[in-house]
């Protein structure tokens, strides 16, 4: 992946609910925005909120992260930035996202379902377990994402958005001249 300059980059930053996506995302957004211009932060819940979308099923989540990756596109595509944090566990989003992006960098933040629901930060996990993904829908975890960041919930959301924000400077640096 080479950089195109005249397009904005897509942080797409996925795990399971609870894995630390969107508090990591707010805590790298200033950082990329200093270095790689306007960023813009939305997360799966911000989306669902703003256009009220209610159903969880596994068809509907596939179709709803197609329409996310559409979004992210739109915006890129006027040279802003996006730091997208999102479950989307599905291959499929993530091929759609390699092929239609130029600028697609993807994050995955890894986090055993355990460790989530030991941790108790996501209220979901004690409710109806069959429209969870990792749960009920089962998670296709990233193949080959560009980062990996482990979240075993001994680190802060600080030190693990400085991980991150390391990552993602190295690996652009090989590819943004």
């Amino acid at each position: 992946m080479k950089i195109n300059k005249k397009k904005g980059i897509l942080f797409w930053v996925t795990g399971l609910s609870g894995s630390g996506k969107t508090s990591i995302s707010k805590r790298i957004h200033k950082k990329i925005e200093n270095l790689y211009g306007p960023t813009i932060i939305v997360s799966g819940d911000d989306l669902r909120n703003i256009f009220n979308f209610k159903s969880y099923s596994k068809l509907s989540r596939e179709k709803l992260g197609i329409q996310y990756s559409n979004y992210a596109k739109f915006i890129t595509d006027q040279k802003i930035n996006i730091i997208f944090a999102v479950v989307a566990m599905r291959n499929k989003i993530r091929n759609h996202n390699r092929k239609k992006i130029s600028n697609y960098l993807e994050i995955f933040i890894d986090a055993k379902i355990s460790n989530i629901i030991k941790s108790k930060k996501k209220k979901i996990y004690f409710k109806d377990k069959k429209n969870i993904v990792g749960l009920g829908i089962k998670s296709e975890l990233p193949k080959k994402p560009h980062i990996i960041i482990k979240n075993d919930f001994k680190k802060s959301i600080k030190t693990l958005s400085l991980e991150l924000t390391s990552k993602i400077i190295s690996f652009l640096k090989k590819r943004y001249k």
